[in-house]
C-alpha cells in the first residue's frame, strides 16, 4: 500500500489528533497515522484534568533532597522499577541536574509561559469539534492533611506566583463548602479557579477524531518503523505500507524517540508510567478534580464513574503493571472519600517524559519539514490544544518564540 499526503501526523493520541484537527481546519491535506498498539492510551486513561496552573516541574529542589526516600518508599508518589535502572541511568542523571534550584526555576517559568493560554485553546478546540459538553470549567482543588504539609510546598507556591497562576489558599470550612463529601478535612486547601476537566477522555478523543474526519482528515493504522528524508518528500515506512509526505509531525508520545533519531535528534525521552482505578457510581461525590498531593493522585468525576489517577513510576514501556501502584492510587482515593465501592477497572499508561518536564516542540535537525510534538509528560491533555496551535505556527513559519526556545529539541545538545 502506498499513500501520499501534504502533512502526515504520526500519533493518534490527543496531541496528534488535536494537531491533525487544527491542520485540516486550516485546509491542509492531512493523513493521521496511529499504530493502534495501545488503543486505551495515556490520552484516554489520564486524570482528565486540564491544569494550566501546573507549572511545577517533576524535578525540583524538594524532589532532589528527598529522592532516595521517594524511590525506595512504598507509598511514594515517585517510584522506580529497579530492574529498569541500567536503562534509566542516563535519564536520571539529567533529571537530577534539572532538579537543581536554578534549572528548576527556569523550567517552571517556561512551563508557566507555555501553559498560559492552554485553557482558552481547549475551549476553542472543544467548541469547534462539537465536544464542549465534555468540558467542565469549575476549577481544581488540592487538599492537605495539615498546615505543615502545605508549608512543605512553599517552593511550588513561589513558582506558581512567579508564573502568574491564580490560586487561593483556603481553610477546612471552605474546602468542605466546595466539596462536602470529603472526609477527615482538618487541613488547608488550595483552589485553582482557572482549571477544567474532561468528563470522558476517551469520548473526547473520539469526538476530535470524528470532527477531523468530517473535515477531510484521512486515517491510516500502521506502526511507522522508518523515516527517510528525501529531496522533495519524506518517506515513512511500515510493514507493507509506505507514505510519501511533504511534511511530517511526530506526535507519537512515548514511542517518538526512534523516529526523532532518524530525523537527526537524539532526544532523552523516557516514560512516566501512570496508573488509574475507576469506581462505577450513579451519584458522583465530587464536582471537580481533587488532588491529594502527598500521593500525587487526582480524583476526578467522570460520566458514570469516579477516576483516581496519578503517581509517577519510572520503568520503561515493556514491563507489566505494578499491583502496588494500583493499591496506592486506591488508598489515596479512600483518604478523601468514604464508602467507595471496589474498583471496577484498573489501567496502566505511558506518559512521554523529558528530564526537565518540558515537551519537545520544534523542527528536526536534519529537516525543517519534520516537526516534533511529543514529551508532554503528565501535561499531555492540558497542552494538547495549545500544542496544535504551536505546530501549525511552526509549519507556517511563525509562532511564539519564547516558549518554543525552551522546548527546542536542540536544548539537549
Amino acid at each position: 500500500m502506498h499513500q501520499e499526503a501534504e502533512i502526515a501526523v504520526i500519533g493518534g493520541g490527543i496531541v496528534g489528533l488535536a494537531t491533525a484537527f487544527r491542520l485540516v481546519e486550516e485546509g491542509h491535506d492531512v493523513l493521521s497515522i496511529n499504530a493502534d498498539l495501545h488503543p486505551v492510551s495515556a490520552s484516554a486513561g489520564n486524570a482528565g484534568a486540564i491544569a494550566p496552573f501546573n507549572c511545577v516541574p517533576v524535578g525540583s529542589p524538594a524532589i532532589l533532597r528527598s529522592l532516595p526516600h521517594l524511590l525506595t518508599h512504598a507509598d511514594s508518589p515517585l517510584a522506580m522499577r529497579w530492574a529498569a535502572l541500567p536503562a534509566l541511568t542516563p535519564w536520571l542523571i539529567r533529571f537530577v541536574r534539572q532538579s537543581l534550584p536554578h534549572r528548576a526555576r527556569a523550567n517552571a517559568a517556561a512551563l508557566a509561559s507555555l501553559l498560559h493560554d492552554s485553557l482558552a485553546a481547549w475551549q476553542e478546540l472543544a467548541e469547534a469539534a462539537g465536544a464542549a459538553d465534555l468540558l467542565r470549567v469549575n476549577g481544581c482543588l488540592y487538599v492537605f492533611p495539615d498546615q505543615s504539609a502545605l508549608a512543605a510546598t512553599a517552593w511550588d507556591q513561589t513558582q506558581r506566583r512567579a508564573g502568574g497562576v491564580r490560586e487561593a489558599v483556603i481553610g477546612p470550612k471552605e474546602v468542605m463548602a466546595l466539596e462536602p463529601a470529603l472526609i477527615n478535612v482538618r487541613g488547608p486547601g488550595v483552589f485553582f479557579p482557572n482549571a477544567a476537566h474532561v468528563v470522558d477522555p476517551l469520548e473526547m478523543l473520539s469526538r476530535v477524531r470524528m470532527a477531523a474526519r468530517a473535515r477531510g482528515m484521512r486515517s491510516l493504522t500502521a506502526r511507522i518503523e522508518s523515516l527517510q528524508l528525501g529531496r522533495d518528500k519524506i518517506e515513512l515506512n511500515a510493514p507493507g505500507i509506505s507514505v510519501a509526505a511533504n511534511r511530517v509531525v511526530i506526535a507519537a508520545g512515548a514511542w517518538s524517540r526512534r523516529l526523532a533519531r532518524q530525523a537527526g535528534d537524539d532526544i532523552p525521552l523516557d516514560t512516566e508510567r501512570g496508573y488509574h482505578v475507576e469506581y462505577r457510581m450513579q451519584k458522583l461525590p465530587l464536582s471537580r478534580p481533587v488532588c491529594a498531593p502527598g500521593f500525587g493522585v487526582y480524583v476526578t468525576p467522570m460520566e458514570g464513574r469516579l477516576r483516581a489517577a496519578g503517581t509517577v513510576e519510572l520503568g520503561g514501556l515493556y514491563r507489566h503493571a505494578n499491583p502496588g501502584r494500583h493499591a496506592l492510587v486506591d488508598r489515596a482515593a479512600r483518604t478523601l472519600l468514604a464508602d467507595l465501592p471496589a474498583p471496577g477497572s484498573k489501567w496502566l499508561g505511558f506518559r512521554p517524559s523529558l528530564p526537565d518536564s518540558l515537551p519537545v516542540l520544534g523542527r528536526a535537525r536534519n529537516s525543517e519539514r519534520v516537526v516534533y510534538a511529543f514529551g508532554h509528560g503528565h501535561l499531555g491533555l492540558t497542552l494538547a490544544a495549545l500544542t496544535a496551535r504551536k505546530v501549525a505556527g511552526l509549519l507556517h513559519g511563525h509562532g511564539n518564540a519564547e516558549p518554543m526556545m525552551s522546548c527546542s529539541p536542540r536544548r539537549f545538545g
